[in-house]
């Protein structure tokens, strides 16, 4: 007679020391769970509830600018760091981990449209409505001397003056170059004779130009397709083009109800954030019509720049009410440092989530926002004159000719034409 038993080793289950957990075994077959599904769905259920009780996506707000902020950049070789630009000409370098003004750099007199810095993060390029573009030291910020030179005034390395107001300017990303904006587009470099270079639009050359109806107010590239940029429009959109395909664009990003003024890309180029009149910051991904979340505070008003930090987990605002505000990029994310039963706890959640999204109960509960009571309003109505619209469309279409009214999609509808 042949009998069967169960071996196991005690060395398996003996612990090492008293503080260590016991080893248990678990047999997966499905067979022997018959309620796995009802399990985890009740799970993901818990964790996306989980989820709306922890967040908290606003860290804090850097004050110290005496009017709105009107432009930001990162600095690409410090982390901590970001410049700030207001209306009444005070720039400020600001380090983000404590807050904190590190240096000041006055000398517009007029209101800072562009920020810059070049790729090794020694120059800081701004212009303004004065005219004139200026080049500054940037020093290596640390919390011990954000506390000595908070009160710190840099001196210009370099004033260049033009003949009209400066919008907007970016730096070579491998180089000594940088472009302005205005009434023309000139290139600069700073550390040559201090010549200009025209750009004539009008030249023939590889470049396309495309013609909205309505104005853009920023553009930002992918980090990770160079191709593909997306753009911020006044029309309350966000659209995103291939630079190699300009008749229709790749995707419409929808949601806010007053125009899109700033635009930033991730890092990781999978999701970018928005800033707009609305008085909100909103995040989209990439390739999505809708945001996936959106920032409001009761004392932030319209929002004129927005970045994402360098490691792609923070995003700064800047807004009229002159404050700088400090967002986590995942509103529920848990700061700090985590063991790795915790860092484990939060990727099963989050499988857990993403395997059952589809279900009314958790993707309600995944995509419910409390918005603010005029943008809740606005959006309302927003939708009943798009619908209104739409429905004048189908009857159009129905009580005429076959093929004689064509409906353009949205990617089509807003650029008017394209010029080589």
């Amino acid at each position: 007679m042949k009998v069967k038993v169960i071996s196991r080793s005690d060395d398996d289950f003996t612990r090492e020391r008293s503080q260590d957990l016991q080893r248990v075994f678990r047999n997966f077959d499905p067979n022997l769970r018959p309620q796995e599904k009802a399990i985890e769905y009740a799970r993901a259920l818990n964790a996306a509830k989980l989820d709306k009780i922890f967040a908290r996506p606003f860290i804090g707000a850097m004050d110290g600018h005496i009017d709105a902020v009107s432009c930001m950049a990162k600095n690409p070789n410090y982390l901590k760091g970001i410049f700030s630009g207001s209306m009444d000409g005070d720039i400020r370098l600001w380090d983000i981990a404590s807050r904190r003004t590190v240096r000041q750099f006055p000398g517009h007199q007029g209101a800072v449209r562009g920020l810059t810095a070049s790729t090794d993060g020694r120059i800081l390029v701004s212009c303004g409505t004065d005219c004139t573009v200026r080049l500054w030291n940037v020093p290596i910020a640390t919390i011990v001397e954000s506390d000595d030179s908070s009160n710190h005034a840099a001196e210009p390395l370099a004033v260049y003056t033009g003949k009209n107001a400066f919008w907007g300017v970016d730096h070579q990303w491998d180089g000594e170059l940088f472009a302005t904006a205005g009434a023309q587009v000139d290139i600069w470099n700073h550390n040559s004779d201090r010549s200009i270079t025209l750009y004539d639009l009008r030249v023939s050359s590889p470049a396309r130009k495309l013609i909205m109806r309505t104005k853009t107010n920023s553009i930002a590239w992918n980090p990770m397709e160079p191709m593909n940029f997306t753009v911020a429009n006044e029309d309350c959109n966000c659209y995103s083009y291939d630079a190699r395909k300009f008749e229709e664009a790749k995707c419409v990003h929808k949601d806010h109800v007053s125009a899109v003024m700033d635009i930033d890309f991730s890092p990781t180029g999978r999701e970018f954030a928005t800033g707009s009149y609305d008085r909100t910051v909103r995040i989209f991904q990439y390739n999505g019509g809708h945001s996936r979340e959106i920032y409001h505070t009761k004392r932030m008003q319209r929002v004129f720049c927005v970045k994402f930090s360098c490691d792609a987990s923070y995003i700064i605002s800047g807004s009229d009410d002159t404050n700088l505000r400090l967002w986590k990029a995942k509103a529920s994310e848990q700061l700090g440092v985590l063991l790795p039963r915790e860092r484990k706890r939060h990727e099963y959640n989050e499988a857990l989530k993403n395997r059952y999204k589809h279900l009314p109960e958790v993707k309600r509960i995944v995509r419910h926002r409390h918005l603010p009571k005029p943008i809740y309003k606005a959006a309302a109505l927003r939708r009943t004159v798009t619908e209104a619209e739409r429905r004048k469309e189908e009857r159009r279409k129905a009580h005429s000719a076959p093929g004689s009214v064509v409906t353009e999609p949205l990617r089509k509808r807003r650029i008017i034409k394209e010029e080589e």
